[in-house]
């Protein structure tokens, strides 16, 4: 690219699939962008929604950095002006998706919404400092700042080592989970518990592509113009092709019944949710278990003005190593 005036350039004729490059991209992300967000909204009555909101902002950073990147090649291509604020904002929502795509792994991968409903205190600490980090040393090396480069090998090497420790920790909560309700026959339980393993297992798997395609990326040497375009078509491709998967495995949908109960293990088995059955007094008197925990009368007994009230019977499924300060109610 050859300075000619103040704005004015001459460029290098095999960029000029760039416009129609970046403008398919932008048409494919902004509708898996709308196809997302109307789908989230849609079903935002389910306990996944926050992570559907957290993960739908990168497919909107994306479609913005591509929105941009469209119009900085388009005017350079057919009005001979290249704008440097344009180009500015192109480098900076780059970096802003690519750290929304990695900060969105990190809190998968912590079960943030599938395991249990908020961040401990020390996991948003976690990857707070993860993803301010990895913003940093990115930053750096897009710019080519010494030694940045392998700042952001540590970074991945930290990062990844502790996804794939925190997938492997859920996995096994949720094996030890699948034995009890298995032992304990409650189809539902065993239903939404096995789903959690399934989605756990897809995204370890794709955790291993993103690692490779990353390696690929950043190993790769060639920074000369020729098929240039086709190089990024394929990287950005790639990139869609792993966040579509990753994203289509935990969208918002109907899952299976008490999805969103089950707790995240902290050095303890956590039992899987509590149920419970009703069943009049006549039955009641015949009834003897001791893993059972009986409750008392439900206050829709007495609106019913029922003369033998309903007792509540509450079933620990495995009931020993519960957490401290766990009550039955």
């Amino acid at each position: 690219m050859e300075r000619i005036g103040p704005y004015r350039v001459e460029l290098d004729e095999s960029y000029r699939p760039l416009p129609a490059v970046y403008l398919a991209l932008l048409f494919i992300w902004f509708l898996s962008a709308c196809s997302w967000t109307f789908n989230t909204y849609k079903n935002r009555h389910f306990s996944t929604i926050n992570l559907q909101w957290t993960l739908a902002s990168v497919p909107l950073i994306k479609a913005l950095q591509l929105t941009l990147s469209f119009l900085f090649w388009y005017s350079c291509f057919y009005h001979q002006i290249c704008s440097l604020w344009m180009s500015f904002g192109v480098y900076v929502t780059g970096v802003l998706f690519q750290t929304a795509y990695f900060v969105s792994f990190i809190l998968i991968s912590h079960g943030y919404c599938i395991m249990y409903e908020h961040l401990s205190i020390s996991d948003r600490r976690t990857t707070a400092a993860l993803g301010c980090v990895y913003y940093l040393t990115l930053v750096g090396y897009r710019a080519s700042v010494p030694y940045f480069t392998v700042l952001l090998l540590l970074n991945y090497l930290i990062s990844f080592s502790m996804i794939f420790r925190q997938i492997s920790q859920n996995l096994s909560v949720l094996r030890e989970q699948l034995t009890v309700v298995e032992e304990e026959d409650v189809q539902a339980m065993y239903d939404a518990v096995y789903m959690k393993y399934t989605m756990f297992k897809k995204f370890q798997g794709a955790m291993q592509i993103v690692v490779m395609a990353e390696t690929v990326i950043h190993f790769n040497v060639d920074t000369s113009s020729v098929n240039y375009w086709l190089r990024l078509l394929v990287r950005e491709w790639a990139q869609f092709c792993i966040f579509l998967y990753i994203g289509w495995t935990f969208r918002s949908q109907d899952r299976a019944p008490r999805f969103s109960v089950m707790p995240k293990s902290k050095g303890e088995l956590m039992v899987p949710p509590i149920y419970s059955i009703e069943m009049d007094a006549e039955t009641f008197k015949e009834f003897s278990c001791r893993e059972w925990h009986i409750g008392v009368p439900t206050s829709a007994t007495y609106d019913r003005g029922l003369s033998d009230p309903i007792v509540v019977v509450v079933q620990h499924p495995h009931p020993h190593r519960l957490p401290t300060g766990t009550t039955s109610s």
